[in-house]
């Protein structure tokens, strides 16, 4: 396996009504040997596009990738050592899975013996042994996702890239999937650069994830940072589900002033937001940390307030509530428990020590 390296690269197209756009805009990051990256962010932000060039499908504008300590901007995709699976599984109907798995493996003129051998460690790491002798219409969605990720094994790359492979895929299947990707990831002890659009799928897989927007990283960390210590609005309200709640308010010493409400700050975010003190902010919290008082032992005598609940979802276990401060609509995400009815008055805690604050005029997190 190797490591990935991006250094400054820009990647621009032509429009013929916009001009240039950006692509992607001066990325630099490293993809650790051995490590599970994830790129996620909405459609057109250019995580498809850096997979591309680090494939060699695409050719990067300026700046340098390499692969391993090999600069490989002029190599040729096939010569880059990589392995690539895609959204559509791109089977051969005509060929059975044997075959499938071994077509590369033949097109390279890799000794018979030596493709049986890797067509049965690939078929034993992914339990599809009894399928080789199968054609990909006898096969379901979910095991011919396995076959196209089999057929990647079998090369045994250096890096192994997937862009968004789940996406066809029904929800239950998902969720299987990507328990086998992340035991798959440990067994093969793989570089594995991962894009997708859905950020529980990139919070579950990634061991580091790369937000992008517009073309720029947003943030690049782990899911448990990313989630904790977002970089700025787009990172908290994109990471999440139901994502982050923003409201618009005023600090004024230990206060934060919303058109409704006026929240009492612990002391530790006294101190950590003096600087923002008699300045306007974007008051951000997680559904999760808005509580019925309801479910509480005893309740605190701050940051509590009557609401009324404009929409309850029943989710089995849980409760996602909704109502407004303001112009705001705020989420909250409780437990069923509390039984809480849709457009009745409830009584809710708001957990500030786990807020955030963000500068309206940059849109960062305020340290």
């Amino acid at each position: 396996m190797a490591e990935v390296k991006f250094l400054n690269i820009v990647k621009q197209f032509e429009d013929e009504n916009k001009g240039k756009v950006f692509a992607v805009k001066d990325a630099s990051f490293t993809v650790k040997d051995k490590e599970f990256l994830v790129f996620v962010g909405p459609s057109g932000c250019g995580k498809t596009t850096s997979l591309r060039m680090v494939a060699g499908l695409e050719r990067q504008t300026s700046g340098d990738i390499y692969i391993g300590d090999r600069l490989v901007n002029k190599v040729h995709p096939k010569d880059r050592d990589i392995a690539m699976v895609f959204q559509d599984y791109a089977l051969y109907p005509h060929m059975t899975i044997r075959e499938n798995l071994g077509f590369g493996l033949k097109n390279l003129k890799t000794p018979k013996a030596e493709i049986e051998a890797k067509i049965k460690e690939a078929a034993s790491i992914l339990s599809i042994e009894n399928l080789l002798d199968r054609k990909p219409r006898e096969l379901s969605g979910g095991q011919r996702q396995r076959i196209a990720v089999g057929r990647a094994i079998v090369r045994n790359p250096s890096v192994f890239l997937f862009d968004e492979p789940l996406s066809n895929l029904d929800a239950k299947l998902r969720v299987q999937m990507r328990v086998e990707l992340s035991e798959l990831h440990k067994r093969l002890e793989a570089t594995i650069i991962y894009v997708t659009h859905d950020q529980v799928e990139a919070m579950t897989l990634g061991q580091r994830i790369v937000v992008m927007n517009a073309g720029e990283i947003q943030q690049i960390a782990t899911p448990e940072e990313l989630y904790e210590k977002p970089n700025n609005l787009f990172v908290a309200g994109f990471i999440g589900s139901p994502p982050m709640n923003f409201v618009k308010a005023r600090l004024e010493g230990n206060q934060l002033h919303t058109a409704s409400y006026t929240f009492t700050l612990p002391d530790d975010k006294v101190k950590m937001y003096k600087k923002y003190d008699g300045q306007e902010v974007i008051f951000g919290i997680r559904p999760e940390d808005i509580l019925s008082t309801k479910l509480m032992p005893s309740v605190p005598d701050k940051n509590v307030y009557q609401v009324n609940l404009k929409v309850v979802e029943h989710l089995g276990a849980e409760l996602l509530i909704y109502f407004d401060i303001g112009d705001d609509q705020l989420t909250g995400r409780v437990n069923a428990d509390a039984k809480l009815k849709q457009l009745e008055p409830t009584e809710l805690y708001f957990n500030l020590n786990k807020m955030q604050l963000f500068d309206p005029k940059t849109q960062e997190r305020i340290y």
